[in-house]
């Protein structure tokens, strides 16, 4: 059997779908790194909704979904990017998700860390800003998962210097009970967090973020950066006080950052590891044994891929990561909260079939093509 995909220059290319799936084997829980997926939500497709409606989200599937993360040893950071936070989910969506999934990693022993933001509100205060923090905390904290400090959109545009960010996140990590993760997200992700730690200057920002660690090495687990730069992440790695882990989420340097050097490695928490779940966590068992080029061997061609799904707008690689989890049968349909959908071209749909169906990441390559086809056919693509 074969496919007709539409590249991007308007023709139409036969692609004929690998035959057999990656197999992954069973293992036991990871013991060289700690490593999570950020993981996405499915959407409700029968809700009447508007695109600027509150999300509606298929419980069922969406808590389905981290119970397969979670039987691939991998744990689940729940309410982030990922999950279309500030893009479709809004902080009462985010509140549910958060608590329903709390409860499911009770019920089967797996490991849950929660985004927490200040997405109730728009603007307002330092004071106001700090509130919807603590609100988000006590959420967090009251469904017993360890918490992800996100960056705030509101304090990005209310912070007039870098102290402002120093109070803010001081105050937080001074009344936290357990040590937190926090997390620095660039603006190819979000652009309204330019600037963020007071300077658009990198190396200026990066002391600031330091500094914060610096003043509380005791309540900071660990640091999430999302910068697409695998060389500030080494520096910055490097120079952590002793105990704080650097969970990487550069989604295009994750191999070489995770496989580490003589001086260090990274964890992970990455968004690419929602549809890379099977592989990725076959590749780290492989680091548990100090096979460093056996990790390699599986996970470097799977760059192609994240690339690709990453790509400028960044912020919209979350059409692709649902596309393929239709595709691979974790949900009946293609359908996103705030029909974002729509948000990438059909050319690169195609090209995320077909580079994930040469990694073998469908479970049922059939019905994967069967799926493929279906969404072509909409777009008027003969077969």
């Amino acid at each position: 059997m074969t496919v007709r995909l539409p590249s991007s220059d308007g023709t139409l290319r036969t692609y004929e779908p690998r035959a057999e799936p990656f197999r992954p084997s069973s293992g036991t829980a990871f013991t060289s790194r700690t490593v999570f997926s950020a993981a996405h939500v499915v959407a409700d497709p029968y809700a009447d909704v508007s695109p600027d409606s509150p999300a509606a989200v298929d419980w069922e599937a969406t808590l389905a979904f981290r119970r397969h993360l979670w039987a691939q040893g991998l744990g689940v950071a729940e309410a982030m990017d990922t999950a279309q936070r500030g893009m479709g989910l809004d902080w009462a969506g985010a509140a549910e998700l958060i608590r329903r999934s709390a409860a499911e990693a009770k019920a089967v022993g797996g490991r849950l860390a929660c985004g927490v933001g200040t997405d109730q509100i728009t603007g307002g205060s330092l004071t106001d800003i700090r509130a919807a923090y603590e609100e988000q905390l006590a959420v967090v904290a009251e469904s017993g998962a360890q918490a992800i400090l996100m960056a705030s959109r509101a304090l990005a545009a209310t912070a007039t210097g870098p102290e402002d960010y120093q109070e803010i996140y001081g105050h937080l990590l001074r009344q936290s009970a357990e040590p937190v993760v926090l997390h620095w997200l660039g603006p190819m992700f979000d652009p309204a967090l330019e600037g963020y730690w007071g300077s658009a200057d990198l190396d200026t920002a990066t002391e600031v973020f330091l500094e914060v660690i610096a003043a509380h090495p005791d309540k900071v687990d660990g640091i999430k950066i999302s910068l697409l730069d695998a060389g500030r992440e080494i520096d910055l790695r490097r120079r952590l006080p002793q105990g704080v882990r650097c969970y990487t989420g550069d989604d295009f340097h994750y191999p070489e950052l995770i496989a580490g050097d003589e001086r260090g490695f990274s964890h992970a928490l990455l968004g690419i590891f929602d549809p890379l779940a099977p592989l990725a966590a076959q590749a780290v068992r492989h680091l548990d044994t100090g096979d460093v080029s056996g990790f390699r061997q599986l996970l470097d061609p799977t760059v192609e891929l994240s690339c690709h799904l990453f790509q400028a707008p960044t912020r919209f690689y979350k059409t692709g990561v649902v596309l393929l989890a239709w595709l691979a049968g974790h949900q009946s349909h293609f359908t996103m909260v705030g029909g974002l959908q729509s948000a990438r071209s059909l050319p690169h749909l195609a090209r995320a079939y077909e580079l994930a169906d040469g990694l073998g990441l469908f479970p049922d390559p059939g019905l994967a093509e069967d799926r493929m086809k279906t969404l072509l056919a909409l777009y008027g693509v003969p077969q």
